[in-house]
């Protein structure tokens, strides 16, 4: 019997062990997904959590649940991976055969990568909300801060859901009018780009909200080290912003796995075929969401748009079939500006935010690139989707892997 071997059951892993349960046959093909962790994060929660919006009971549950009957489940760390002998090596030193091999490891906050980010002032003035230890910190920190100067940070590009620090910031804002204490916050957005987003067209319309909502931007600041005995973060130029508390976004990097194994970038990221999922290096290994390095958005529907497409890369390629370039680096990603509203955004590589309506053209219900109270509700009913369908590997009506143009107005990337 030939092995499919996953490595990681986050939202990747664990989508693709539904899709590919329901697909293979049990006499000739086996699955096997192995993680570390109990634990599975609705990671796009954790961004609620510092705002008392969403309890830490609504972002967590037991990871196991969700793997289907059929899969092996080996809860264990992972040691190395080795291509030339199609073999994973765990913690306790067994090695696993695989025929196919797909790596789902994520990414990973890593602020050891900047002087003085996770110094004294970590978890105590100096937080994150990428993960959940962070963003339980940072909800419990606002619960009783008094005010002053709040920076929102982002280290380096890429990261996880690009658009979250920009939702942090909008929802800081909205945060501190409801405590009647607005006056007493000076907000600062920090970002190593050019503008408030990747995309220019995004852009425009989240410049406009920060300047709306009084929430100053300061572009192009590569950091290179955070100073928090005199709570400052200074950039190469030596440019310095003061903060009394700094809410930052660290370096993001592939898990450290696959630097041990030798099949990473500088960031641990999989060199990946762009279209087709494939790894460039080997090619019974396939890599999919955060774990990848593609220009993509590191973000849930690009990980629930890839699963469709690598299924069935993964059945051509059994067959011995020609895979399919098919994926477009679809990303349809709400983003929270405060005040019970928020925009959505539809892209991929060759275009820019689109407007129009989303799923269905003409009808809706969701409005692209336009700040409404219905979008808000579509974002709030995402975690419900999110632990019911997306993990179990189903089809979300009228969503489409690929980016539709019907019913859109949109600019080609040049």
């Amino acid at each position: 019997m030939k092995n499919i071997l996953i490595l990681g059951a986050g939202t990747s892993g664990t989508m693709m062990a539904n899709h590919l349960v329901k697909e293979l046959d049990k006499n000739d093909w086996s699955i096997t997904v192995v993680d570390q962790y109990q634990t599975h994060y609705y990671q796009p929660g954790f961004l609620f959590l510092p705002f008392d919006i969403y309890t830490t009971k609504q972002v967590k549950k037991k990871g196991k649940k969700f793997i289907p009957k059929g899969v092996n489940y080996i809860q264990e760390k992972i040691e190395l991976i080795l291509p030339k002998e199609n073999k994973v090596k765990l913690a306790s030193g067994t090695e696993i055969n695989y025929d196919i091999l797909i790596v789902a490891t994520g990414t990973k906050t890593a602020p050891d990568e900047i002087e003085g980010m996770n110094g004294s002032g970590w978890y105590k003035n100096i937080f994150d909300f990428y993960t959940y230890e962070g963003a339980k910190a940072l909800r419990n920190k606002l619960r009783e801060w008094e005010g002053g100067k709040l920076v929102v940070h982002i280290t380096e590009m890429p990261i996880k859901c690009p658009v979250a620090p920009l939702e942090f910031a909008f929802l800081a804002d909205s945060y501190f009018k409801h405590k009647g204490m607005r006056d007493k916050v000076e907000i600062t957005y920090v970002t190593p780009l050019d503008g408030a987003f990747t995309k220019p067209k995004a852009t425009e319309a989240l410049h406009y909200l920060l300047e709306k909502k009084n929430i100053k931007e300061v572009t192009n600041f590569n950091i290179e080290r955070v100073d928090p005995e005199n709570n400052k973060i200074i950039d190469y130029a030596d440019v310095e912003v003061e903060y009394d508390l700094l809410v930052t976004v660290p370096t993001n990097m592939g898990d450290a796995l696959i630097e041990r194994s030798g099949l990473g970038d500088d960031l641990n990221y999989i060199p990946t075929h762009k279209a087709t999922l494939q790894s460039k290096e080997h090619e019974n290994i396939f890599a999919i969401g955060d774990a990848t390095n593609l220009p993509a958005s590191k973000a849930g529907s690009v990980a629930h748009f890839e699963a469709e497409i690598l299924t069935d890369n993964i059945l051509r390629y059994i067959k011995g079939e020609p895979l399919k370039e098919e994926f477009d680096g679809h990303s349809n990603c709400f983003i929270e500006t405060g005040d019970g509203k928020a925009l959505l955004i539809d892209f991929n590589y060759t275009h820019e935010p689109v407007e129009g309506s989303f799923p269905l053209p003409g009808i809706g219900p969701l409005k692209l690139l336009k700040e409404n109270r219905i979008n808000h509700m579509g974002k709030m009913a995402f975690r419900w989707v999110y632990w019911n369908m997306l993990l179990k590997g189903r089809q979300i009506p009228f969503v489409s892997a690929t980016m539709s143009e019907k019913g859109k107005h949109y600019e080609e990337v040049k």
